[in-house]
């Protein structure tokens, strides 16, 4: 489908610099009479009982809200569950890191108001003509609304030309049928109207309570304030606008040569509980300035996907809405890459997978609650697939998981979590080891076992156990948290 030359918009003029405001009578204009709004009531008058659908849907969900998102009684009660914000930050948490901007994107942040306390909870990002665009998502048998839409649309364009990313944090707008989908299609042509493009160039994604409808009016009220507002450095707000019970903005920053030239690499994503992703209520952002052709992009993403956001587990709980997105804006004078293993993205390759790995751990550093952050490597398996299984029954045991928040080397909580992942072991020849400490060798207690040792390691923020199942060469690694209190807490007070 062909499409007409596009004058440059608003957005391309605040990118460049040239203008960071419109003329009056442009100003004016947008003001009287947005062109969102001209189309949502086009579409009203086209359509009045999709009009009353949308209506009744929405009183719907804002009764279904109210019930448990009561500012006044929740503040009575504990003014931490209305400001959340105020949420005391992981002990686990890292500095947000400096990232230099990335060539071709720009971003803003607004208050689309789906929180009742001051917060920013609306994304933008735009992109140059000519990005490229890759996806992982979630596999979870009820995905969203906005992972429907995005599937869809980089299966049709190929990956080739999308341009604007628009994310809300406060509702996931998950098992909310077709008038969920319906909501997402408005916001993405909303969009597209004012950055002059198609609607299937613009990507969405939320996160939020499952199961309420997304009021896109909200997001579109604060289209011509985002547009206004980009900007090429504006990761750390990003991030924060995504949080939803995030204790601190995750991010990471990278620098690659291809070919000589030096290309940037930046990611932004939230997370906190709800995590064990299987992409393939996480979500992640990744642009680059490389020039890199979407197949290719898509390759990487599948490729380093499976032993970073994959190998991550807070509570063994997988999201509606999990997404990553990989964007590439050619903008860094880069020759163009067509293949993921073109020799020349032999260090581009590398940093990628470390910007990823670097985010996924973040993921479990901000586990709801979490007080360690916890390495589980089993090695000696009969396959990487069954060392991963085994793996990941550790990580997700309560058990497992609550003996850590205890600070107890409770090394038959492991045996326990191994045996039950119903794959092969040699009883007699398994090992355990917490740190540099056996606590079990050749299916025995370890003969140099000390209690004292074990519990002086066990008081360490960041942990290690290494189990050896004794029936193959194969390995896997799994990153994970402890189970506490605060977790029980702060999902027992998720919608009170």
């Amino acid at each position: 489908m062909s499409r007409k030359p596009a004058k440059p918009p608003v957005a391309l003029k605040a990118r460049t610099g040239a203008a960071k405001t419109v003329s009056a009578s442009k100003a004016a204009l947008v003001a009287a009479k947005p062109v969102e709004v001209v189309g949502q009531t086009i579409e009203r008058a086209l359509d009045p009982l999709a009009s009353a659908l949308k209506r009744a849907a929405l009183k719907r969900a804002d009764k279904f809200s109210r019930a448990f998102d009561n500012p006044d009684k929740a503040a009575k009660a504990d003014p931490a569950k209305v400001d959340k914000a105020a949420m005391p930050v992981s002990p686990l948490a890292v500095p947000f890191p400096r990232m230099t901007p990335v060539r071709g994107v720009t971003m803003a942040t607004a208050r689309a108001g789906f929180y009742k306390h001051d917060r920013e909870d609306l994304l933008v990002m735009a992109f140059p003509e000519g990005a490229s665009c890759a996806g992982v998502f979630t596999r979870h048998g009820v995905g969203s609304a906005p992972v429907d839409w995005c599937k869809r649309h980089l299966e049709a364009s190929k990956g080739e030309g999308v341009k604007a990313l628009v994310v809300n944090a406060g509702c996931a707008n998950s098992f909310t049928g077709r008038p969920g989908a319906d909501a997402v299609r408005r916001v993405a042509s909303a969009v597209g109207k004012r950055f002059d493009c198609r609607q299937r160039d613009v990507m969405v994604a939320s996160t939020g309570v499952i199961g309420v409808l997304l009021d896109d009016a909200r997001i579109t009220a604060r289209l011509p304030e985002a547009e206004q507002r980009l900007t090429e450095d504006g990761w750390g707000a990003a991030a924060r606008a995504i949080m939803t019970t995030d204790t601190f903005p995750k991010g990471a920053y990278a620098e690659a040569d291809i070919d000589g030239t030096t290309v940037r690499i930046a990611g932004i994503c939230k997370g906190s509980g709800m995590i064990a992703p299987d992409m393939a209520t996480m979500l992640a952002f990744v642009a680059t300035d490389a020039a890199i052709s979407p197949g290719a992009l898509q390759a990487l993403c599948n490729l380093y996907t499976r032993n970073t956001f994959n190998a991550v587990t807070v509570d063994g709980d997988r999201s509606t809405n999990d997404t990553l997105l990989l964007f590439a804006t050619g903008q860094s004078g880069a020759p163009k890459i067509s293949r993921a293993g073109d020799r020349r993205l032999a260090d581009f390759r590398d940093k990628l997978e470390g910007v990823l790995m670097d985010l996924a751990h973040q993921l479990v550093r901000d586990g709801e609650g979490a007080t360690k952050f916890i390495k589980i490597t089993v090695t000696g398996a009969e396959t990487a697939a069954s060392a991963r299984k085994i793996a990941r029954s550790v990580a997700d045991s309560p058990l497992v998981k609550t003996a850590f928040a205890g600070e107890d080397a409770n090394w038959g909580r492991i045996v326990m979590a191994v045996g039950k992942a119903d794959e092969p072991v040699d009883r007699d020849s398994m090992s355990v080891k917490f740190g540099p400490h056996w606590a079990a060798q050749d299916g025995l207690i370890a003969a140099s076992y000390d209690e004292a040792k074990m519990s002086a390691y066990m008081k360490n923020a960041e942990l290690e156990v290494t189990v050896d199942v004794g029936v193959g060469r194969a390995s896997s690694t799994v990153w994970t948290c402890d189970l506490t209190k605060r977790y029980v807490e702060i999902n027992g007070d998720y919608r009170s």
